[in-house]
């Protein structure tokens, strides 16, 4: 979705009800250092970070300088010019399964000053920042949350989950096959011009990662503030394949008492191969005067148990919810991924926000591709219906329903127990099941 963010219009329906509250809501200038820098304040300060230094602050200015931002502003306020809310949305990809990508749009910077409280504004952002979406030609809108109660009310659903993976270092022994490549322990700015394609490869192979922006990169490298001592601490590994060539790379930190053994901990992994990441994870299991190897926002199904002699060395804790969606287009966000079996599905979807609302006919071919197509309501609609029904079993869901299920992290058949979803005949859910199925369980490894 190339285009200039700014040419977006602010939202008319949320300028007027926010303007009805005494409020401004309005589109932030990145260009605008002051503004921009206000803007900042109120986003680091709504999600308690400390106040950022001189090279943080450059930092974010470079990073939210690409993106769209909103703020609602109080002229009564102390502080006028330091929004009581902000949003920011920019246009991503979305990997879904097949090894094919969706257009999205992703939100964050959600806040909202503990001072200004059930006034609306988080609703207005919200629907405004979906409706701005739809104009963009995003298929779907993400996030990633702080609060699990809140989303679900503008149509977002949890998509895929996390987990910390725990190695216990002492009874970790390997007995997986061995990489044909090698690994190398590495400088880690030595992978800045390396780290963006590696990133891209490793993206495309799991269900429910979003593109990589060069300010993360620079972020978990630690070319941020390389001076300061997080910094320092960064260490990073690259494996080559055989032939030489890179196919991933991870960075991690080792903290540790005087003369103990430390934890080692590592939240970025890029994998462009299954090699790759073989080779990665052996590296870290292997590293000597470390008690307990750590990896964050890993995937609930990740192979390492299955390398290891002992699978018991392995402990995978606080399984979330991480990526949540929001489907705005049926038919494009449907077309986008492939599916694990053929069949055809009517789809009967209901969204209170309307961005989503209809009946939509699934045919999947046995390549897994799939037509998508909306069914207009003609005149005769009950026995149009009623032809739908004898040609393709009929699902019937909410968008957060839909949402739930696209890449493959809930089976409709486990909403059809809970109550969420109906099915017109038997048999059509477990249908849905193998349609909807993805070979790898969909996983977003980042926070944004």
């Amino acid at each position: 979705m190339p285009f200039d963010l700014r040419s977006l219009p602010v939202d008319r329906r949320s300028a007027s009800l926010l303007g009805k509250r005494g409020l401004t809501y309005r589109a932030v200038d990145p260009a605008d250092r002051v503004e921009l820098d206000a803007w900042l304040h109120a986003d680091q300060r709504g999600f308690h970070e400390p106040r950022p230094t001189a090279a943080e602050l450059d930092f974010e200015r470079t990073v939210f300088g690409d993106r769209r931002l909103l703020g609602v502003y109080d002229a009564t306020a102390t502080e006028p010019e330091i929004p009581v809310a902000t949003i920011s949305g920019w246009p991503t990809g979305l990997s879904v399964p097949g090894d094919r990508s969706v257009d999205a749009w992703a939100v964050s910077s959600v806040t909202v000053a503990p001072t200004h409280r059930r006034r609306g504004i988080a609703r207005a952002l919200l629907e405004a920042e979906l409706r701005a979406a739809t104009e963009a030609g995003a298929a779907l809108a993400v996030l990633t949350v702080t609060e699990a109660t809140i989303y679900g009310r503008y149509g977002f659903a949890p998509a895929a989950r996390s987990a910390t993976v725990s190695v216990d270092r002492r009874r970790a022994h390997w007995s997986g096959p061995d990489a044909p490549g090698r690994v190398h322990l590495v400088e880690p700015a030595s992978l800045r011009d390396l780290a963006p394609q590696l990133a891209r490869r490793a993206v495309a192979r799991t269900p429910g990662e979003i593109d990589r922006w060069p300010g993360l990169l620079d972020r978990v490298l630690g070319l941020v503030e390389p001076d300061a001592e997080r910094s320092r601490r960064v260490r990073a590994i690259r494996y080559d394949d055989e032939r030489g060539e890179p196919q991933g790379f991870l960075t991690y930190r080792v903290t540790r008492e005087p003369d103990r053994p430390g934890v080692l901990q590592t939240n970025f992994m890029a994998a462009a191969t299954d090699d790759a990441e073989r080779a990665l994870w052996r590296t870290l299991v292997e590293v000597d005067f470390i008690d307990e190897v750590r990896a964050l926002l890993r995937s609930v199904d990740e192979p390492l148990p299955w390398l290891l002699e002992d699978r018991r060395a392995v402990t995978v804790s606080d399984v979330v919810d991480h990526l949540w969606v929001r489907v705005l287009d049926p038919v494009a966000a449907l077309r986008a991924r492939r599916y694990g079996a053929p069949g055809s599905l009517t789809l009967e979807i209901e969204d209170p926000l309307g961005h989503a609302d209809g009946t939509f006919e699934l045919e999947v071919a046995s390549d897994g591709r799939a037509e998508v197509s909306r069914v207009e309501a003609p005149a005769d609609a009950p026995a149009a219906a009623a032809r739908r029904r004898r040609k393709a079993g009929t699902l019937r869901l909410g968008v957060r329903e839909l949402g739930a299920i696209y890449l493959g992290d809930v089976r409709p058949t486990t909403l059809l127990r809970a109550g969420t979803v109906t099915e017109t005949g038997r048999g059509v859910a477990a249908l849905a099941d193998r349609i909807f199925a993805a070979s790898r369980a969909p996983q977003l490894s980042i926070w944004f």
